[in-house]
């Protein structure tokens, strides 16, 4: 077995994906402390420390990573997704580019690309993206028309929420996620206009229980998909493995004979 080899199964075996996890957890609750000046001036120069050992940990990953797949690395989505989150962690935060010490917390993240059922779950909802889009060009469609006829009817009596396009379209999004949209929007308005529920009532059932819902069924099926897929990829595996197994005994017995 080669040394390339060896270091894949290192790399792939299920303790050393552990080990990574532990330190990933590890490395977002030191980058929590690093934003309280009490633990900075504590123990400042222990938490940069262990942070930089953690983006050790991280790169040296990423370079066994490498030189066990050789170019077969960046084939794989997830690998491409870890190198550009540590390869973030690594420029330099210097003078106009202090906003990168706040994304070295994207190397959260990579708890996605370790744990399989986060990978799944982000699986299905990228798979989902394309049926997505229909739904979300509809809520367009339903938010435009809604918005317009909000501005043509509560514009004089409320342009704070409805004297523009853009307001009415943002007091309509305010609603569909029901955050104050009853005592806060709705029921100003009904004291004013009377018949608003005719038109609240209805944009809150397509929008938020039909439109919404349709999202969420999407996302679910997708997941369901692929980990039916996975399921079956896994089978495949190890009905090939098993195979494998039967004609190396089989040819051994041939051997004997």
């Amino acid at each position: 077995m080669s040394f390339r080899q060896r270091l894949g199964r290192v790399v792939d075996h299920p303790t050393t994906r552990y080990t990574i996890m532990g330190v990933i957890l590890f490395n977002a609750a030191i980058l929590g402390l690093e934003t309280s000046d009490r633990a900075m001036a504590v123990a400042g120069p222990l938490i940069v420390a262990l942070d930089t050992i953690c983006l050790a940990i991280f790169v040296a990953e990423i370079g066994a990573k490498l030189i066990a797949r050789g170019p077969g690395f960046f084939r794989s989505g997830w690998n491409i997704f870890d190198f550009v989150i540590v390869g973030i962690a690594l420029v330099p935060a210097g003078q106009g580019l202090s906003v990168l010490r706040a994304l070295r917390i994207l190397r959260l993240l990579r708890v996605i690309s370790v744990a399989p059922t986060l990978r799944r779950v982000v699986e299905g909802f990228v798979s989902a993206l394309p049926g997505m889009a229909s739904v979300f060009l509809l809520m367009g469609v339903i938010f435009y028309i809604s918005s317009v006829i909000a501005t043509k009817l509560y514009s004089d009596s409320f342009p704070e929420w409805f004297g523009t396009l853009g307001a009415s379209a943002y007091s309509l999004f305010q609603i569909m996620t029901l955050e104050s949209w009853s005592m806060g929007i709705v029921r100003p308005v009904m004291e004013q206009h009377p018949e608003a529920w005719l038109f609240f009532v209805p944009f809150i059932l397509v929008t938020t229980f039909a439109v919404v819902n349709l999202v969420v069924g999407l996302i679910v099926n997708s997941m369901q998909d692929a980990h039916a897929e996975e399921s079956n990829a896994a089978t495949e595996d190890y009905r090939v493995e098993v195979m494998r197994k039967l004609e190396a005994i089989e040819a051994r017995l041939d051997k004997r004979e």
